[in-house]
């Protein structure tokens, strides 16, 4: 219940948020780290950023009495919470195609938990997978941020929506690793304040948090949400699984009956989140007005 409600609060996030960058001053063309000082003022952008906070205080408290595992794909919610907000917002009608996308979705989420049965593990991880975690991260975010700003063809420029979309799967993957870094830090949260400003994942947690910030508001601010929103609901969960697998050892069925029935599942999901991201509510959705 506590993933299911950070994917509540991050969904409310990712609109508020959407919605104050696309009023940002500036082009939306280029990757800018001052975007953020433009939006402080925007009180639907803050509101965003507060809710983006009571999100990641209830995924704290879901990987506090959970795997990251089991967590981070029941946040892939957010998206139906995204398309539930814009349903009701918006004046276009809801289509079986949209409903249908999102059956699946859910069916998708809830048939992998059952087969992969997640957990087990530990809080704690030696540095040297920490190291290989942080550096592997930051080189796969340096990699798709850079692809998100380089032509395909000599004298063309990306699409706003492949830069968003590009911007949305770095953000997805600070994410991810954000949420192994939460996972560590709760764990110290018997040994009072004193021992959690005394371990070394705190501050891990400021700089990745506020480098994450920087590129979700630069994705929400290149293109349309539905471009940007798979990265965010899809490679978030995913990258926040497999560290969960290998550097806390936390423990899926493997069995080929079982990965062939998790594979399905997260193909449904899969297709589900896109079909979703790209249904006509959320292309229509209203972006100029507060």
């Amino acid at each position: 219940m506590l993933a299911v409600a950070a994917g509540l609060f991050t969904a409310v996030s990712s609109v508020c948020q959407r919605r104050g960058a696309a009023r940002a001053p500036g082009t939306a063309g280029g990757f800018s780290v001052k975007l953020v000082f433009h939006l402080v003022g925007d009180r639907l952008w803050l509101l965003g950023v507060g809710s983006m906070i009571v999100g990641f205080g209830c995924q704290a408290a879901a990987l506090h009495f959970g795997s990251l595992a089991l967590v981070q794909p029941i946040l892939a919610s957010e998206l139906l919470f995204v398309f539930g907000y814009i349903a009701v917002i918006s004046p276009r009608r809801v289509g079986l195609t949209d409903w249908l996308a999102a059956a699946a979705m859910a069916a998708g989420l809830g048939v992998f938990l059952f087969a992969a049965s997640p957990g087990g593990g530990s809080s704690h991880a030696s540095a040297t997978l920490w190291w290989l975690g942080g550096l592997s991260g930051l080189g796969l975010v340096a990699i798709v941020v850079a692809a998100a700003f380089t032509p395909l063809r000599r004298g063309s420029h990306p699409s706003a929506a492949r830069r968003a979309a590009l911007l949305g799967v770095a953000t997805g993957i600070a994410w991810g690793f954000l949420a192994a870094v939460i996972k560590e830090l709760v764990s110290h949260a018997g040994q009072g304040v004193a021992g959690i400003f005394s371990t070394w994942s705190l501050y891990v947690l400021v700089g990745v948090g506020a480098a994450s910030m920087i590129l979700a508001s630069n994705a929400l601010r290149a293109g349309p949400l539905p471009a940007s929103q798979p990265g965010f609901t899809i490679i978030d969960p995913l990258v926040a699984s497999l560290l969960g697998v290998f550097i806390f050892k936390e423990h899926l069925r493997l069995g080929p009956g079982d990965l062939a029935v998790e594979a399905f599942a997260l193909a449904v999901l899969v297709a589900g989140v896109l079909a979703l991201s790209h249904s006509g509510l959320v292309h229509g959705e209203p972006v100029t007005g507060r």
